[in-house]
């Protein structure tokens, strides 16, 4: 520190300001001569110390006292040059733009002849160790205020700055061969010529070009190739609908005429589900690349039109293919995020995004963010649109260096994009490219801008395209001749008409060609699964107890852990020893089972390694000792699969659209969410409803990821009671009208056929025994798992091991098992319930000695309804009154669901009650058969259904 205050006495006051002004940090900068530093005159304002001392101390006070290098607010960024890329366009008046400017220094002309020597933390002299002012000047102006601005010194980390300042300062890094230049106009040829001939062929059509950003084509494939040559072998990418068929084309190499079949209306999909516009679509390739000859594996995900939403779920789908191939910095697999300039600043998701970027259990180890700068956001203009200088500045939260370049300069891109992938290659960190442009055509092809933005698009009207001005510059220096330019036009012309004429000869759509994460070997050759049965979720006795052994133990030696959860694992080794399990040992059992059968299991939410409600407690603390942490689960079995349970940060978007992107990486996982409460879930209802609920309808996609949202009423108010499953089954694509035939695979058929999975479990076993399921089935579906809060510690809700062990299995409907069972013909009454109001049922009958004559039956699995299992109880008690019962609360909406699938079931032959439903606040259905009661009324009258009058509707 005492060598670092000594530094900036050696600097000449005038020139240490210039320098600072340009981004140069000067720490040693003498005069040409052997003697003494140089003197210059005082700093504006008098004063005997030198502008860079008082820079200095004031620095040391308070660092936000000191101005920043700036050289970006005066570069030349817009191709357009009709806008400033920041909105903050005051250009300050310290920075040297003309000659008239160097008297705020007390300079003159006379002084820019000079020469200094300059300090080691500049690289602007390359092999020279003097300059003059005026080339310092010139070499400082080439540098930060032509067609690239960098944004770096918020960076707290000098050896990262001081590597920006090297790849960007040094004389002559953007060289480029006649090779690479010529690459680089192939690159555009094909990038441009794409988007003319969809424009010739398919004129009315929306395919959300790239005009405008035709460069960002060699730019992704810079990014790919420079990654390549560190040594990444596995490359996934986000981005939105702008100029993704271009991408699929030209740089994950999609076949052409299978991208042109989607512009065919007459073709008709070979696979179930409604499909998706052909600008949503995704991708999987393994392919040779070319310039670096290696294998490379590209992933270009579906989305839908939620802009932004598939960031979380490409960095979730990195992070899993990361783990699988024990790629723990992140050397062989990585991330490329695509994003628009609007919504980039726009989409909250974003911060969530890059929120996650450094998290242990989150962390891809760095992300190359390419925006397509467009300048507008589909009719509104940035100073509409964000309160920020550039869309980009959400990045600065993590450290993030953001280089703006022109989009018009192919070759200052490609330099940039580069220097990105190699950042991200060497510090693992995440890295923005801000490609300033401009959208020739309006939102999509069909819309017209000038209605909004009339002068913007009469400069656009007249701009040349960015592949002549490359071409015409590189045919003027001899690179290449204008018949080889011409010839490269047409080449590729020729491919894409060829491509088109195969396309004419195709007949039919097939949605999994477009699929983005395909699993070998799960499935058989036409995707179909292997078997349609789903065997025995019970395992051995012997491993329900060494499971629950270690459960109730600490793995580790000399690890002290809090009295209080001593007290709990003696608990749960009582339970053990008795062979009964509560609501967190099943799950412990159910994950550690599945852990033994070589299957990862990953859980991830707010607080979930103790649990919000103090059940879990999968991760144990050292008392004693600052962070030292023990998980048992990773303590089973010396050759188990890994266990992953991990807090994440306050996100629900971001981090159950992450969760989802890890679940699509392999079938052979068990990769859970859970909401602090139920009812948080709303806040990722895009990713619910976008991705979850409609991703096998429109990409062809199987997913198992699993939703455990806690429910009920508990006495905590509205916020935090209801999971809203009438959301849920809203959703659920069962038909309700229609009376399915019972064959002999109809309970896995029915689970092939759905959008997903919702149940409401009531009994530890069967929590235990769908989370096995959910593995076990030869497929995957998302599972919504309503989870309790008061029973997890109820003294009835717990389960035996016989209900656990091999040959015991899932039970989509628990029927009535006592005294009314076993004479239901006296039944009077038979009462379907689902979750923890059995167990209010079970003491209200109790109480009032009606064991014989009200059966209650469990709906465990909700959604798909259970039609056979739910026809057999009603048939077991033909003279008993039917009623549904669920907790009192009007939006608990299981009604709008179970009505008429139980009238189709009942045939509208029998008047069922809807016990729970406040009659007032119901509207009419029409229906004659349905009678709408309150629970209490129903509770306080014991049952009797007639002693009160049900509105009938």
């Amino acid at each position: 520190m005492n060598q670092l205050r000594l530094l900036p006495s050696r600097l000449g006051a005038q020139a240490a300001r210039l320098l600072a002004a340009h981004e140069v940090p000067v720490f040693g900068w003498r005069s040409r001569s052997s003697g003494p530093p140089a003197t210059f005159p005082s700093s504006k304002g008098g004063g005997s110390s030198s502008y860079m001392e008082e820079m200095y101390f004031a620095w040391l006070e308070n660092p936000r006292s000191v101005h920043k290098i700036r050289g970006h607010h005066v570069a030349q960024l817009d191709p357009l040059g009709i806008l400033d890329a920041d909105l903050d366009s005051f250009v300050p008046s310290d920075l040297i733009t003309t000659i008239d400017k160097l008297a705020f220094y007390d300079l003159q002309e006379a002084d820019l002849d000079k020469e200094f020597q300059l300090p080691t933390t500049t690289f602007i002299g390359g092999s020279e160790n003097t300059l003059s002012l005026r080339e310092i000047i010139r070499r400082l102006e080439n540098t930060y205020c032509q067609h690239i601005g960098l944004e770096f010194m918020f960076i707290n980390d000098v050896e990262q700055c001081q590597w920006i300042r090297q790849k960007f300062e040094t004389p002559g890094v953007m060289q480029f061969s006649s090779e690479e230049k010529r690459t680089l106009l192939a690159r555009l040829v094909r990038s441009m010529r794409f988007e003319d001939f969809l424009a010739r062929k398919w004129s009315s059509e929306k395919r959300f070009g790239l005009e405008g950003c035709e460069v960002m084509i060699p730019a992704l494939k810079t990014i790919i190739d420079k990654s390549s040559e560190m040594g990444i072998e596995n490359v996934i990418l986000g981005m939105p609908h702008r100029g993704r068929l271009n991408v699929l084309a030209n740089v994950i190499r999609k076949d052409l005429e299978q991208i042109f079949c989607q512009f065919d209306p007459k073709l008709e999909a070979a696979d179930e589900g409604s499909g998706d516009v052909k600008y949503h679509l995704g991708m999987y390739h393994e392919r040779i690349n070319r310039v670096t000859n290696r294998n490379i594996t590209l992933s270009l995900v579906a989305n839908p039109s939620h802009l932004e939403a598939v960031d979380p779920v490409v960095q979730g789908k990195t992070k899993a293919e990361q783990f699988y191939r024990g790629d723990a910095q992140g050397k062989k697999v990585m991330s490329i995020l695509v994003h628009g300039d609007a919504a980039f600043a726009g989409q909250g998701v974003v911060y969530e995004t890059f929120h996650l970027s450094d998290l242990p259990s989150y962390t891809t180890n760095g992300t190359v963010h390419v925006v397509v700068n467009n300048q507008i956001g589909f009719t509104t203009d940035p100073r509409m649109a964000r309160s920020s200088p550039y869309p980009t500045d959400v990045a600065r939260v993590v450290n993030a260096p953001i280089f703006h370049v022109n989009a018009d300069d192919p070759e200052a891109v490609i330099y940039v994009c580069s220097v990105a992938a190699e950042w991200r290659n060497t510090f693992n960190k995440d890295v923005v490219v801000d490609l300033v442009c401009y959208r020739r055509r309006g939102h999509n092809e069909m819309d017209e801008p000038m209605f909004t933005q009339p002068l913007m698009y009469k400069q656009i009207h007249r701009q040349v395209p960015v592949l002549k001005k490359y071409a015409d510059k590189l045919i003027a220096e001899g690179t290449v001749t204008l018949q080889e330019f011409e010839e490269e036009i047409a080449k590729y012309d020729r491919i894409c008409e060829e491509a088109y004429g195969r396309s004419k000869d195709k007949k039919i759509l097939h949605i999994k060609h477009w699929l983005d994460s395909p699993w070998p070997g799960f499935f058989n050759v036409d995707g179909e699964p292997k078997s349609m049965t789903c065997p025995a979720t019970g395992i051995p006795e012997d491993v329900l107890t060494h499971i629950g052994s270690v459960a109730s133990s600490v793995p580790l030696e000399d690890f002290k852990i809090h009295t209080g959860l001593s007290r709990i694992l003696r608990g749960r080794a009582d339970m053990t020893n008795n062979r009964t399990v509560d609501w967190a040992l099943a799950e412990y059992m159910a994950f550690g089972s599945l852990l033994k059968e070589g299957i990862h299991v990953r859980l991830s939410g707010q607080d979930v390694e103790r649990g919000t409600f103090s059940h879990r407690h999968h991760v144990l603390h050292d008392q004693e000792v600052d962070r030292r942490t023990c998980v048992p689960m990773n303590h089973l079995w010396p050759d188990q699969a890994p266990y992953t349970v991990c807090n994440s940060s306050l996100s629900e978007y971001g981090v159950l659209g992450f969760e989802l992107g890890y679940a699509m990486a392999s079938p052979n996982a068990l990769v859970l969410w859970e909401a602090q409460f139920g009812d948080f879930h709303n806040t990722a209802q895009c990713i619910i409803d976008q991705f979850i609920s409609t991703g096998q309808a429109k990409w062809v996609r199987h997913n198992g990821i699993v939703l455990l949202l806690p429910h009920g009423m508990e006495g905590m108010g509205p916020e935090h009671s209801s999971a809203r499953p009438e959301r849920f089954l809203q959703m659920s694509n069962d038909d309700s009208d229609a009376y399915p035939a019972f064959t002999k695979d109809f309970e896995v058929s029915q689970l092939y056929d759905c959008n997903w999975i919702v149940v409401n479990c009531s009994t530890p076993a069967n929590y235990f025994h769908v989370l096995r399921r959910q593995i076990l089935l030869p497929f995957r579906k998302p599972l919504i798992i309503f989870t309790p809060k008061s029973l997890l510690r109820h003294p009835e809700a717990k389960s035996s091991f016989d209900q656990m062990v091999s040959g015991t299995s899932f039970q989509r409907v628990i029927p009535e098992d006592g005294a009314a069972a076993r004479a239901p013909e006296q039944v009077q009454r038979l009462i379907f319930c689902t979750g923890k109001v059995y167990y209010d049922l079970v003491k209200e009958r109790s109480s009032q000695g009606l064991e014989e004559k009200v059966a209650i039956t469990r709906l465990e699995q909700i959604s798909p309804f259970p039609f056979d299992l739910i026809k057999q109880e009603a048939e077991k008690y033909p003279d008993a009154e039917l009623a549904w019962c669920q907790e009192e609360h009007k939006n608990m909406g299981y009604y709008d669901y179970i009505s008429p699938r139980f009238m189709t079931i009942l045939r509208r032959t029998r008047p069922i009650w809807y016990v729970g439903r406040d009659p007032a606040a119901a509207p009419a259905t029409g229906n004659r058969n349905t009678h709408l009661v309150s629970l209490k009324k129903f509770l306080d009258t014991a049952f009797n259904l007639q002693a009160f009058e049900g509105k009938t509707f």
